[in-house]
């Protein structure tokens, strides 16, 4: 699609900002206004051109004609058209408006490309541009997906685009590579000026080698869509970059962003992400973290309490959100319930069987379940035979299961850790609820995959930043100082205290059969009540005369 600077509209627009090849240019577009966008003195070494523009959360319609017409707009926050050159042409010309009337103000450059780079979108057949550069993108509460037309190899001015479809060989757009890009934004920084300065480190193609990372290299012969895990509130800038290994030259199509939240939203828009319940949830999970982290092997019973409430709350978190359509605060608070119940389940199968194993086998499999997050977390995660749910449950579990045995031979060893790394990590979850850390997504991407089916194919990775390097060490340092002292505080008491039943029933068998013990003379306490209420139930009969009678 080409345009040239002859229209008339041209004379009658005020609107009018003139662009430099490869230099950024802010961009205003007034109320029911049109910008009218013009490059000119283009080199005649150049064969195509890319307009890109960007706002912070605002749509804007591109498109070629001064009226916005179908196969030859396009309407994004990141939008971007592509232009090839006539042999003479020196001058080319855009329109931006926004499709609702309403002011905009973002930031555009303009790209130039040779006659031997790849040509983004131009062997496109799916969008309504004929060539089309930009990256579609749509996210949700799992997933983010980004979706591009496959590119075309390169050609000169005036000559006619080679065919997409017709052969397969190393002449042909087949041979050319794609490359996908993450660049993350500061953490927790929604700020416009944080975007625009990172889109100028990631709109072409050598900033973002240099400034992103490369998640994936395919061919032209894979899908042209990928999923990634969605991480709301955190800025991230998708690329991708088209090769041709021949030539060995490459070109960029725009760049796109997303919070994985809504600016224009009054419920769980990005300035509202972290809900009240959430905060009160994870602040008093943190505080017991932190008492189970120092004292929990101590205090066995409460120990018991808060791995029994996290293990039933997981579990039903899950099932209540895969079965039903309740609100978010609703889920919470009946998770919260169940939680309490399981607790409490678990500190009484331990007070009326004394079985210590089995209860210590539970603590494991969360350690396990811990470990097995951390474990698919890094860079593992996102191997693609990972990306298959029955490969991955199996590892999971195997992994899962394996830490329990360790407790089979060190229990009391193995608990005092548990205590020491869940109880850490329970406090890098009630900060998370004040400031965001990428540390929550170790478990939050496994109750991901666990509620979404689709969630498998998506890449989980995440950026560490100065927070969470902060972060990472505030756990380390929890972790093993609760775990040092605890070992050091307990190493001359018993392994774990005795259950108050079994206590109990021993102490009742030694009474019956130990006649020198005088409570083995005592009623027993039923028979003592009974008797207690005949004293208060029964009136006393009168004594009568006292006196001996004289003769």
């Amino acid at each position: 699609m080409m345009v040239d600077g002859g229209f008339s509209f041209q004379a009658k627009c005020r609107n009018r900002v003139m662009f430099s090849l490869g230099t950024f240019q802010n961009v205003s577009v007034p109320v029911n206004g049109t910008v009218h966008a013009v490059v000119s003195r283009i080199p005649a070494d150049v064969s195509f051109l890319t307009l890109q523009f960007h706002t912070h959360h605002r749509n804007v319609t591109l498109s070629y004609t001064p009226i916005p017409l179908y196969g030859s707009s396009v309407t994004a926050a990141d939008a971007g058209l592509l232009s090839t050159l006539t042999l003479s042409q020196t001058t080319v010309s855009w329109f931006l408006k926004t499709p609702d009337g309403s002011s905009a103000a973002g930031v555009g450059v303009i790209l130039p490309y040779t006659s031997a780079d790849p040509v983004p979108g131009a062997c496109n057949q799916e969008f309504p541009l004929e060539i089309d550069p930009n990256i579609y993108l749509q996210y949700n509460l799992f997933e983010t997906t980004i979706t591009f037309a496959p590119a075309n190899i390169g050609y000169g001015r005036g000559e006619s685009p080679p065919a997409c479809d017709v052969d397969t060989d190393s002449s042909t757009r087949w041979r050319l590579v794609y490359e996908l890009y993450q660049y993350f934004l500061p953490e927790g920084d929604l700020s416009e000026q944080s975007l625009i300065s990172s889109l100028e480190r990631a709109a072409n193609v050598q900033n973002m080698q240099d400034n992103g990372r490369k998640v994936v290299s395919l061919s032209s012969h894979d899908r042209t869509q990928f999923s990634f895990s969605s991480l709301p509130g955190q800025g991230v800038i998708f690329s991708v970059i088209v090769r041709d290994p021949v030539l060995n030259t490459s070109a960029s199509y725009i760049p796109v962003h997303t919070y994985a939240c809504s600016f224009n939203s009054t419920l769980d828009g990005c300035s509202d992400l972290g809900r009240v319940s959430s905060k009160v949830f994870f602040t008093v999970m943190g505080l017991a973290g932190l008492f189970v982290c120092f004292v929990g092997h101590r205090f066995f019973k409460c120990e018991l309490f808060c791995m029994g409430f996290c293990f039933m709350a997981f579990i039903f978190f899950v099932l209540i959100t895969t079965t039903t359509t309740l609100e978010y605060d609703i889920r919470l608070a009946l998770t919260a319930l169940m939680g309490v119940v399981g607790g409490v389940a678990m500190v009484m199968s331990w007070w009326r069987f004394g079985s210590v194993m089995a209860c210590v086998l539970v603590v494991g499999l969360i350690l396990g379940f811990l470990i097995s997050s951390i474990a698919f977390f890094t860079p593992l995660g996102d191997i693609p035979i990972f990306h298959n749910d029955v490969v991955f449950w199996v590892v999971f579990a195997c992994i899962m299961v394996f830490v329990p045995l360790f407790f089979i031979r060190w229990p009391r060893e193995g608990n005092i850790i548990t205590c020491g790394v869940v109880g850490g990590y329970a406090v890098v979850l009630a900060v998370n609820a004040y400031t965001y850390t990428s540390l929550s997504y170790i478990t939050l991407d496994v109750l991901k995959r666990l509620l979404n089916h689709n969630f498998s194919r998506a890449f989980i990775s995440v950026p560490l930043q100065d927070i969470d390097f902060i972060m990472i060490t505030v756990w380390v340092v929890l972790g093993v100082s609760g775990i040092v002292m605890q070992l050091y505080r307990e190493k001359s008491r018993p392994f774990f205290p005795p259950s108050p039943y079994v206590m109990w029933k021993q102490e009742r068998e030694r009474r019956k059969t130990n006649v020198l013990d005088p409570s083995h003379h005592k009623p027993s306490l039923s028979a003592r009540i009974l008797g207690r209420i005949r004293q208060l139930t029964q009136r006393t009969e009168p004594a009568g005369e006292t006196t001996p009678l004289l003769f």
